[in-house]
């Protein structure tokens, strides 16, 4: 059987010229959100991909310089060894190292989508993969100081929501019962992964005693394991989850236990290859995925809800419609699990995202 990459790897795909849409949104983390909508034209058809680049500066300088010219005659693979070989940071080296990553996905999602629409085909029927109900969580934070009022709030609309939550060391026993009672709460993200961001995470072992009682079914997401923490944890294993870590099979690989299930962003693949070899590689071994969401504002958002419809439509995906970043969310938003919606040609899914 032939993996999924190689499915799509030979479709041809013709473009004429590249350009770059700047987004902006004020988000409920405390910042303005600024992403990049990448177009791709050629033979009467647009493929769309977005670059969630974290540094507002570096969608800055790309807004700039411009697109790079990709005009030609391509396969998805010849596309991607293309790309091996440019530089898409004009402004010079990024911040972090992932933000490549999240560039050359924008690019080869957009690729992905034009090659589909020029040969008239969807990614699902090329797959030959059923897409499915989305089941999804929103993802989280709650403020300074933390209360449980952004979850409340949230569930007077949509009382069948449910959440993933970042746990911080200011969370007191009262707000672990008030979050608790609701039963709401499907996954804990302990940010103990993260180094040199706003979202860093001590590793707090009161912080993860209390994790551990309050949401005893809860999945625990990037804990940072000491000598002490892991302790706490290790009769909890088969819900500890992966997130920032995992840019690759060699980073699952290399994580301190086997995974019962892993955080698969999209984005932090990078090319179509990698993401597509490693849901091929996890299905071979029984290990389970989840989809993640990078405050996409656009496109994007629907690429990662269609990928999470395809691959692993039963999980606690973190791929809410993005109506959830805002601090009060409207009517009338899609709930879980959320109809696939895949569009009939392309890699898009033909619904609000």
């Amino acid at each position: 059987m032939s993996s999924s990459w190689e499915k799509v790897a030979d479709l041809s795909l013709e473009i004429e010229r590249a350009e770059l849409e700047p987004r902006q949104q004020d988000v409920s983390s405390d910042f303005t959100r600024k992403s990049t909508i990448v177009h791709l034209r050629g033979g009467g058809e647009e493929g769309l991909g977005e670059d969630v680049v974290y540094q507002a500066e570096e969608h800055e300088a790309a807004w700039a310089a411009g697109a790079p010219d990709l005009s030609g005659s391509w396969t998805l693979r010849s596309f991607s060894e293309h790309l091996d070989g440019l530089d898409l940071f004009p402004g010079g080296t990024p911040e972090t190292p992932v933000s490549r990553n999240y560039r050359r996905w924008a690019y080869e999602s957009a690729a992905l989508d034009l090659a589909l629409r020029q040969a008239g085909t969807s990614l699902h029927a090329h797959l030959g993969r059923e897409p499915r109900p989305i089941t999804y969580v929103v993802s989280l934070r709650l403020g300074e100081p933390a209360t449980a009022e952004p979850v409340t709030r949230r569930l007077e609309r949509y009382p069948s929501l449910r959440f993933k939550l970042d746990a911080t060391p200011d969370w007191d026993d009262d707000l672990f019962a008030a979050l608790a009672a609701t039963g709401a709460v499907d996954s804990v993200d302990l940010k103990g992964q993260y180094s040199g961001t706003i979202v860093d995470n001590p590793a707090d072992p009161d912080l993860y005693r209390r994790v551990v009682q309050y949401f005893p079914d809860a999945w625990i997401e990037d804990p940072k394991l000491t000598d002490e923490t892991d302790a706490i944890l290790r009769d909890h294993r088969d819900r500890i989850t992966w997130d920032a870590p995992i840019h690759s099979i060699a980073d699952i690989e290399s994580l301190p236990f086997p995974p019962k299930t892993v955080n698969v962003k999209p984005s932090r693949f990078g090319p179509v290859s990698a993401l597509f070899d490693c849901y091929d590689w996890l299905a071979e071994r029984g290990i389970g995925a989840y989809g993640g969401g990078q405050f996409e504002l656009g496109v994007g958002r629907g690429q990662i809800q269609l990928l999470a419809a395809l691959f692993h439509p039963d999980e606690p995906n973190d791929t809410s419609p993005t109506g959830f970043h805002v601090m009060d969310p409207p009517p009338g938003l899609e709930t879980s699990p959320m109809p696939a919606h895949a569009a009939p040609v392309g890699f898009r899914r033909d619904a609000p995202s």
